[in-house]
Order: C-alpha cells, then structure tokens, then sequence
C-alpha cells in the first residue's frame, strides 16, 4: 500500500474537519446570527489539469449541491482546465486568478513558487496543499520484451542502447506535458543515481549524466503533447512502432487489453526500482488577496469533499489511485491481468527543488533527439 502522504494527509484533514467545522458554525446555513455576511452566490475558481477533467466535472454538481445544503449559499466551481506547465504561466501573467490550484503533480509547486516570489517581492501566495488522487509515471512496454531484457527502470534502456538493442521510445515534450517533465526527471534521477529531492543543478550538468540521458532520447520517435497518445498508439501500430514509452499508470489501464487483443501481446508497466514519481494531483490553497473568507472557506471545503470515500473511488473509474487510506484499491481495476500492479512496492519519491525543475527545461533541448 502506498504510504506516502498517510501522515500528512490524516493531519490535514484533522486541521481541515476543525477550520471548516468553525466556519461552518459561524456561517452554516442554520442559526440565528449565522446569516451575518453571507453572501447569495460564491465564484470558486478551480485552476486545473486535463487528465482530471472527466473527474471534476463528474464532482462539479455533486459538490456545488453540497455546499448549497450545508451553507445556503449557491456555489459556482468555475473549472478551468489547462496543462499543468501553462496553469503556472497563466498565474505568473496574471491572466487568471484563481482560488485553489491543482497541477498534474507537485513537482509544479516549488516551481512556481520560485517564480512567482521573483517577481512579487519574496511574498509566497501558496498555502496548504494536499494531494487528492494518484497516477504514477511508468515506463509502459510490450510484455515479451520487457521479460526478455528483464527491464526495470529507466537505465536499462540505457543498457540496452549501449548494448546495440533495437528499440523505439517516446514521450511527451516536457515543455508542454507534465508527463514529459515526469519522465526527463526520471531518465536524470536514474542516471545519477539520486532521486528527485537529492538532485542538484551540477548533477543536471554532469557529463556523464548528460551522455547517458542522450542515449536515452536517442532512441526517441516522438516527442508528443500527452501521455494518452502514445497508448492509442501503440495500440493502432504495434511492437514495430514503439516498443517502451513513459506514460501515467492509467494510460497503461486504458491500453493494455485493447493491445493484447490486436496484438496477442499486452502492455505492462514498469515502476523503477530506484522509485515511482507520482502525479499525485495536489489541491493547492492560494493565499492572495483576491481570495476572501468565503471563497477560502469553499476551497477547503472542496478539498475535504474530494477525500470523501465515495468521491475517492469515484476516481478510480478514471483510473486514479486513491488517497485517502479509508478507501481500498479496485482490484478489478488495478491488476497484472490490466498490465499494472496492484500493489507498488518502489518507494515513493519526492519532487525536486525548483531551481533543479528549470534546469531541465533549459538542459532540454540539448538532450533531446534533434532528429524529432
């Protein structure tokens, strides 16, 4: 079972439950002076990924519905959906203000802190956040090969470049996928030997390391715009076209039976041994002034329904692991026979610093297979 975050997560909610259990007595929708400032209608701007998309609009009136019966107040969640890489953009321009923020992973947050306090005086606009789903990034393959190279991480393609193995490999563009940055990080955590959180601007710009990653991406045919892509293709195309490609878990989930029964061959994934970097889809409190008490008060309830048991396994019919340990596993979703484990036994990693996350957008280009 997947622990990290348990500690933090059963603390948040106790904070939580106690900040919206005072809020809710001062404002609830029963009571006498409770009435007091409340207002008819409240705009929750929610700033958030694609791959959530079928999620949060499938919450959108169970929560909306909610917050109506418990505060008497009519709650509209304004769902703004973009890729995790424009959303820290999109703040920094100040094109769009939200509420509460949700990137694909919180690999984004030291980030875009970094960025924004560059520019805003050191003062940080990000509060408390927690994650609220689960899709770790995997290195997807045909299952036949994957046994027969005994592949278990990033660095055997390294193994099997080296080695003169003929192979095709793809993932998405880091500078327009948060799968794309997941999987860079990956190829560079594996070729130092270091996991995220140890990583360092120098070991970004070891020559070594550096070669290593070339190999890499020297196998690459396609650098795409989402991790879904390079399922639906494989699927389409076959073994011939693209034999490993860095995906979520639930890209995996969604291909794996499809290509079996056209190929006679499944894809499975593969969690590094040196660990998993999940997506673990954070709800992020914003604290700037243009968030007031009400629209505070509505981002942390929307953070609290989102760990409810049934808001959690409604989820996992989108193919997210949840969060909350109350709730268990699908197995009939989260099984070999769908190409995925039901149980991840790599630990999970930590994101690096920002400073370490655009040094890789900038290493990039020079990484990458010039020929895509």
């Amino acid at each position: 079972m997947i622990r990290r975050g348990y500690l933090m997560l059963l603390t948040g909610l106790m904070a939580g439950l106690l900040l919206a259990g005072v809020l809710s007595r001062a404002y609830g929708s029963t009571g006498g002076a409770s009435s007091i400032g409340r207002p008819e209608r409240v705009d929750l701007v929610f700033l958030l990924t694609s791959e959530k998309e079928g999620w949060a609009n499938a919450v959108k009136p169970l929560f909306e519905q909610y917050f109506y019966r418990k505060y008497g107040v009519r709650l509209n969640l304004v769902l703004y959906v973009t890729g995790s890489h424009e959303t820290v953009n999109l703040m920094l321009s100040g094109s769009v203000k939200p509420d509460v923020w949700s990137p694909a992973s919180s690999i984004w947050i030291p980030y875009f802190d970094k960025k924004w306090r560059e520019t805003h005086g050191n003062v940080s606009i990000v509060g408390d956040w927690y994650p609220v789903a689960l899709s770790p990034l995997v290195l997807v393959g045909w299952s036949d090969i994957i046994e027969k190279y005994n592949v278990r991480g990033f660095s055997d393609l390294y193994r099997l470049a080296r080695s003169g193995v003929d192979f095709k490999y793809g993932h998405p563009d880091p500078l327009l996928s948060n799968g794309g940055v997941m999987a860079l990080m990956m190829e560079f955590c594996e070729a130092a030997n270091k996991t995220p959180d140890q990583l360092t601007i120098d070991d970004v710009r070891d020559p070594r390391v550096l070669e290593i990653v070339k190999t890499i991406e020297s196998k690459a045919v396609y650098y795409g715009k989402s991790t879904g892509f390079f399922g639906a293709w494989a699927v389409d195309a076959g073994p011939q076209a693209i034999t490993f490609f860095a995906v979520y878990e639930n890209v995996a989930l969604s291909y794996a039976a499809k290509a079996r029964a056209k190929w006679e061959v499944g894809l499975k994934a593969v969690y590094p041994q040196l660990g998993v970097l999940y997506s673990d889809h954070p709800v992020v409190m914003i604290e700037a002034d243009w968030v007031d008490d009400w629209k505070r008060l509505a981002a942390r309830e929307l953070l609290l329904f989102l760990l409810r048991p049934d808001i959690q396994q409604l989820a996992q019919q989108y193919g997210f692991r949840p969060v909350n340990p109350l709730v268990p596993l699908d197995e009939s979703v989260f099984n070999e026979g769908n190409g995925v484990l039901r149980e991840i036994k790599s630990k999970a990693l930590k994101p690096p610093s920002g400073e370490v996350l655009e040094a890789l957008f900038e290493i990039w280009t020079e990484v990458k297979n010039p020929g895509v």
